[in-house]
């Protein structure tokens, strides 16, 4: 995709929002959903399961605190329905004496920093308007000369006809009215860039990826607004820590160790001879943020949400998306207890 001639035009500059997302004192319910990857339905039917909200899609959770795990985006058609109920099941929540946290995933930064690899057709459609056909074409005509430059750049035959076939193709309607919401001035930007990439709620550490040992010196507010910089200014290189495979949007060590893997490859602490083994890490996260246990998304589990031996490190990401079919689950965390829980999947059809 020719990035540089379907954006030009969108250029942005956001006030920095970077709260920590610290519930105190500790609540008596959290309920921590994994990524739902554009399933409205199964958000939907897991929200109510868990009584977070009624028949009408309010919030009927009283003073719990619901932590969405991130990647609410990419993979299926219903990303934007989703976010919009959020945004409004944080209002509410607020007003209730409760609490809605919806965490930056990994994808919450691919789609800010136009890596549109995983943008499912019905998300572009989502944004359309009476006025997307039009748009489109108004905005080739204004980049005429770029575009066909940059097309001709790989292939010096190209007629004019056929490379505005080509972009227009590369251009599906509701693209770029997509990446305008998604731009740090945009509706959904500046609501991803509000949001905590890491909450620690009660004696509970939330986070997408995972923290490796080269993020745990940071504080919570630290990692927050590295993150939110980073986002505001649709930094795509490899080292950002939205991109960072040890970051904690991206970073699976917590779980896994996998040869050639980077997102599991655990960084080597300063001082240190060799990386630290898995549970010698989850123990210096546990430590250095003062809680006991760590709940993460991002790598999924086909057996439903999972934790380690010493419930010290819970994984929500049970493959809820119909693009996965796996389970349909959410964690409640009452006091000391983490239980995991399963609702039916609605009925459906697998998206094309």
């Amino acid at each position: 995709m020719l990035r540089l001639w379907v954006w030009p035009f969108l250029i942005f500059a956001s006030a920095l929002v970077s709260g920590v997302a610290t519930a105190k004192p500790a609540p008596a319910r959290i309920v921590a959903v994994g990524d739902l990857h554009g399933d409205y339905d199964a958000w939907e039917a897991i929200a109510r399961g868990a009584g977070v909200v009624d028949a009408k899609g309010k919030w009927a959770g009283g003073s719990t605190v619901l932590v969405q795990m991130g990647d609410v985006v990419d993979r299926g058609p219903d990303s934007l329905k989703i976010i919009h109920q959020l945004m409004r099941l944080q209002r509410e929540a607020r007003s209730k004496g409760g609490q809605v946290i919806a965490l930056v995933g990994n994808h919450e930064a691919m789609n800010m920093t136009r890596d549109l690899r995983y943008v499912h057709p019905g998300e572009y459609l989502a944004f359309t308007d009476r006025d997307s056909e039009a748009r489109r074409s108004r905005i080739y005509e204004a980049n005429k000369t770029a575009i066909e430059a940059a097309y001709r750049s790989r292939d010096p035959k190209m007629t004019a006809e056929a490379i505005r076939a080509a972009w227009i193709k590369e251009t599906p309607l509701g693209m770029l009215e997509h990446q305008s919401a998604w731009g740090p001035e945009g509706e959904v930007g500046k609501w991803v860039i509000g949001n905590p990439a890491v909450a620690k709620v009660g004696d509970s550490l939330f986070v997408h990826g995972g923290i490796s040992a080269k993020y745990a010196t940071m504080s919570l507010g630290d990692i927050n607004l590295a993150v939110a910089t980073a986002l505001k200014r649709r930094d795509e290189t490899p080292a950002s820590i939205i991109n960072d495979g040890a970051g904690p949007l991206w970073y699976r060590g917590l779980v896994t160790r996998e040869p050639g893997d980077e997102a599991t490859v655990a960084p080597v602490p300063a001082g240190a001879a060799a990386p630290l083994t898995i549970d010698q890490e989850i123990d210096l996260v546990l430590t250095h943020f003062g809680v006991k246990r760590i709940v993460v998304g991002h790598t999924p589990s086909l057996q439903g949400i999972i934790s380690n031996p010493g419930g010290t490190l819970w994984r929500t990401d049970s493959a809820i998306s119909r693009a996965y079919n796996g389970k349909l689950t959410y964690l409640e965390i009452v006091g000391d207890q983490a239980t995991s829980h399963e609702v039916t999947r609605p009925a459906g059809k697998p998206w094309g």
